[in-house]
């Protein structure tokens, strides 16, 4: 009762951590096209004005940092990393899936080191009140964990997506493990790119 269980208990956190990792790929792209907007405004106030809002490299700069800190999560759930399948497609199913397995683990082993260094940053900058040598002088910690809290986040969302890889390759769950850490067949892109046309005329009809 308790096996046959465990993976709906672990669809859950995931469903949860798909959600979140959703917002945080909005909240990043709003974060970048405020960067875009910024420096627009700048370009152009430089040009018909001669003046200069400045920091608007610096912001965007900080901006594309936590954008792309948050949607590796995201990234990670919906398997859009790019994978080498050369070889992979033609492998035996269970010989794939161990190397699917391994590459989450692997991932996850540099996603830990990655934020550990990360957080060492942050807590450097906070113990030492480092400001950015800017004229907006910027307090570094205050960027630097919003970026290490994506790359915290990410580690999270690996471990619940390595919990329940290994539950499905131990109970031989073949199509759930390959729905999660599988790489994505041309067919499944072909139909995401069809699903994806569908809600686009849709919206537009609407």
């Amino acid at each position: 009762m308790g096996a046959s269980s465990s993976p709906s208990v672990l669809e859950r956190p995931l469903a949860l951590a798909r959600t979140l990792s959703r917002v945080g790929v909005w909240v990043g792209g709003a974060l970048t096209l405020a960067s875009v907007a910024l420096i627009t405004c700048e370009v152009l106030a430089r040009r018909f004005f001669g003046v200069t809002l400045g920091g608007a490299d610096e912001l965007s700069g900080y901006a594309f940092a936590i954008s792309v800190t948050w949607a590796l999560a995201f990234t990670a759930l919906e398997r859009a990393n790019v994978r080498i399948d050369v070889l992979y497609q033609y492998l035996p199913v269970r010989l794939s899936a161990v190397l699917d397995w391994i590459a989450l683990v692997a991932l996850g082993v540099f996603a830990v080191y990655l934020s550990y260094y990360a957080g060492q940053v942050a807590l450097t900058s906070w113990q030492m009140q480092s400001a950015a040598n800017t004229p907006l002088g910027t307090p570094l910690w205050i960027p630097q964990t919003l970026w290490f809290l994506g790359l915290a986040w990410f580690v999270v969302v690996l471990a619940l997506m390595l919990l329940r890889a290994s539950t499905a390759l131990v109970t031989g769950d073949m199509a759930a493990f390959k729905a999660l850490a599988g790489v994505k067949s041309s067919v499944e892109e072909a139909e995401e790119g069809a699903a994806e046309g569908q809600r686009l005329v849709h919206g537009e009809q609407a």
